[in-house]
C-alpha cells in the first residue's frame, strides 16, 4: 500500500501546482530586417511594431517555473528595381514584394526572486521560429506569384533566449513586463545579392497578463 499512496501523493502534488493562462504581447526593439543600398539594388523593409500571442505556465516550488509562449509578427519587404509600364514584362534589377508572418514558439525556464507583491525573475531557454503565410510578387522577365522568393533562406530556425522582468501580482493578475533577447541560428531571409537579411539578433519588450 505505501508504493501505491506514495505515487497518489507525488501525482496529486504536480497535479496541485498552479497553471497560469494569459496572453503576451509587446513592441519589437531591433527590425526584422537589414537593408542595403546601392546604385545597382535597393530594398525597403517594415518591421510591424507588435508582437502577441497566448501564454502559459506551470509554476512549480521554490520560486521555479516553465513558460511556454506563442508570438506572432508580420513582415514585408520590397526591392522595386527598374520597372517598365504595366503588365511589368521587363525589369532591370529584379522586383520582389514579399511579406508574411513569424511564429516564435520559446520555451523557458524561470526563476523568481522572493518578495510578495514584486518580484524580479530571470528566464532562459530554446526557441522556434517558422514563417507562415509568406507571399511574394517576383519579376526576372515576366513577373508572378510565389512563396518561395529568391530571397527566402530558411523557413525554420531555432535559438537560445534569455531575459529579465518583473512579476508584478494583483490579486488573481499577474503583470509581467520583460525585456527578452533571442540569439537565430541562421537567417530567414538572404538575398543573393546582400542587400537584405533577416536579423539573427532580437530584442523586445513584452508585457505578459496571466490569470
Amino acid at each position: 500500500m505505501r508504493v501505491p499512496l506514495l505515487f497518489l501523493a507525488v501525482a496529486t502534488c504536480a497535479f496541485s501546482q498552479p497553471f497560469s493562462f494569459g496572453v503576451k504581447a509587446g513592441l519589437p526593439l531591433t527590425d526584422f530586417f537589414n537593408t542595403v543600398s546601392s546604385g545597382n539594388y535597393s530594398y525597403t523593409s517594415i518591421t510591424n511594431r507588435y508582437v502577441i500571442g497566448p501564454t502559459a505556465e506551470l509554476r512549480l516550488p521554490f520560486g521555479l517555473g516553465v513558460e511556454f509562449d506563442a508570438l506572432y509578427r508580420h513582415y514585408s519587404y520590397y526591392t522595386p528595381g527598374f520597372l517598365t509600364n504595366p503588365p511589368y514584362t521587363q525589369t532591370q534589377y529584379g522586383y520582389e514584394n514579399a511579406g508574411g508572418g513569424a511564429w516564435e514558439f520559446p520555451l523557458l525556464a524561470k526563476y523568481r526572486f522572493p518578495s510578495k507583491i514584486l518580484r524580479p525573475y530571470v528566464d532562459a531557454g530554446v526557441a522556434w521560429d517558422t514563417l507562415s503565410g509568406l507571399s511574394a510578387t517576383v519579376c526576372a522577365i515576366n513577373c508572378g506569384s510565389t512563396s518561395n522568393p529568391p530571397s527566402l533562406h530558411k523557413d525554420s530556425l531555432t535559438g537560445f533566449v534569455t531575459g529579465v522582468g518583473v512579476d508584478v501580482h494583483l490579486l488573481r493578475l499577474h503583470l509581467s513586463p520583460e525585456i527578452r533577447y533571442t540569439r537565430w541560428s541562421a537567417q530567414h531571409f538572404l538575398s543573393p545579392n546582400g542587400g537584405l537579411s533577416s536579423t539573427q539578433n532580437q530584442a523586445e519588450f513584452l508585457l505578459g497578463i496571466t490569470f
